[in-house]
């Protein structure tokens, strides 16, 4: 997903997790495709992967943002949207180009209206029965929309002199969306419940709304703002890496257990919010100057964090096309090897976002940047 790690200090802990991400995800849609049994116990709590790049998001842009707040008490909007739209838009805008003009690279036969992918809005009614392709899409949404009011909202708790609230307003959000599921729920699932509409209901009403799915944003925000605005948060943080990692792992753990039926009322209620605390503790322990995960270097995670948000757009177009050529060639699709040349396939596809749209957009940004910073000297 588009958020970035580099800085003045690279923090090998959040590309860890951005590479678990991005394998959670690959694992669980995998399953939609021809795929080796154990994929369903591997692959099975992979959902979770979008839950923890929500987390990364709510962390690294709030932070950014704080960052800037602590230095000149403002937030340059120009700047953070430039920044943003040349991360995201121009491989977002050639995924869809490939949609919507080469029908072979769509995992299933029907698209969603145009109007709701360009305007990220396509989360909301969203019928991933009936039009199922590109379907990814709605967690890009959410977090266009994060990143939409995110600023915004910080500007007008700044101007109304109510800013040190920040994490509380963060917390209330979550709570907002605990309880707008426990009402869908009550509303709008329990009359489906044993239908055939069932699972077409909850992926629309649950699941996909961003009213629904705030937790792991409002954590990672109220993660960036005490680790930038509170001494003694910090500290703890810093001198209890490997326990937090611990804890984080156990509270995982639990979550999983009460998510073992993705599509309980306890899971639909309660478990994002548990995986988005589980996975913001494992985060904290990531960027904790004691823990393995912050000293660990791996040039491999490197790379698939890097690669994560070109791979999550393309991932299922490269596996549906890969799988149709080794059945026109009389080969398993089904099997470890399969499995293997898709995801290799996904890892070149991602390089190929990365040298023909991601250098040329990043080139375009600085010199962007650069006539912003002209414009405001």
């Amino acid at each position: 997903m588009p958020t970035d790690t580099r800085s003045s200090e690279r923090l090998y802990g959040l590309d860890h997790l951005r590479a678990l991400a991005i394998v959670l995800v690959l694992m669980y849609h995998y399953r939609a495709f021809k795929h080796p049994a154990w994929i369903d116990t591997i692959g099975r709590f992979g959902w979770t992967g979008v839950d923890l790049f929500f987390v990364l998001s709510g962390f690294l842009i709030s932070g950014q943002l704080f960052q800037e707040i602590g230095k000149s008490g403002n937030i340059n909007l120009k700047t953070f949207f430039t920044k943003r739209f040349f991360r995201i838009i121009p491989p977002y805008i050639f995924t869809l180009f490939l949609y919507f003009t080469f029908p072979f690279f769509r995992e299933r036969e029907s698209l969603g209206e145009f109007w709701k992918y360009i305007t990220f809005t396509q989360n909301y009614g969203l019928d991933v029965i009936n039009r199922g392709t590109f379907s990814h899409a709605w967690s890009l949404c959410i977090e266009e929309q994060f990143y939409l009011f995110l600023p915004l909202l910080l500007l007008i708790l700044i101007k109304t002199k109510i800013f040190r609230y920040t994490a509380f307003f963060a917390g209330a959000l979550m709570i907002f969306s605990l309880t707008a599921r426990l009402i869908i729920w009550g509303n709008s699932i329990v009359p489906v419940l044993d239908t055939e509409d069932f699972w077409k209901i909850w992926y629309m009403q649950i699941y996909y709304p961003t009213h629904t799915r705030l937790d792991g944003l409002a954590v990672g925000v109220v993660i960036g703002f005490l680790m930038q605005y509170s001494v003694r948060f910090k500290n703890l943080v810093h001198n209890n890496g490997n326990r937090l990692f611990i804890l984080g792992i156990i509270l995982l753990g639990l979550t999983f257990w009460i998510c073992n039926d993705q599509v309980s009322k306890d899971a639909s209620v309660f478990g994002f919010t548990l995986v988005a605390i589980g996975y913001g503790i494992v985060l904290m322990s990531a960027v904790s100057r004691s823990s393995f995960m912050f000293k660990t270097k791996s040039s491999i995670t490197a790379q698939l964090a890097g690669l994560s948000y070109a791979v999550y757009l393309s991932h299922k177009g490269i596996i549906r096309m890969i799988q149709y050529a080794l059945e026109k060639l009389g080969l398993e699709t089904s099997d470890n090897i399969s499995l293997f040349i898709c995801l290799a396939g996904c890892i070149a596809g991602g390089l190929l976002y990365r040298l023909v749209i991601e250098k040329p957009a990043s080139k375009l940004k600085r010199l962007c940047l650069k006539r912003v910073d002209k414009e405001q000297s």
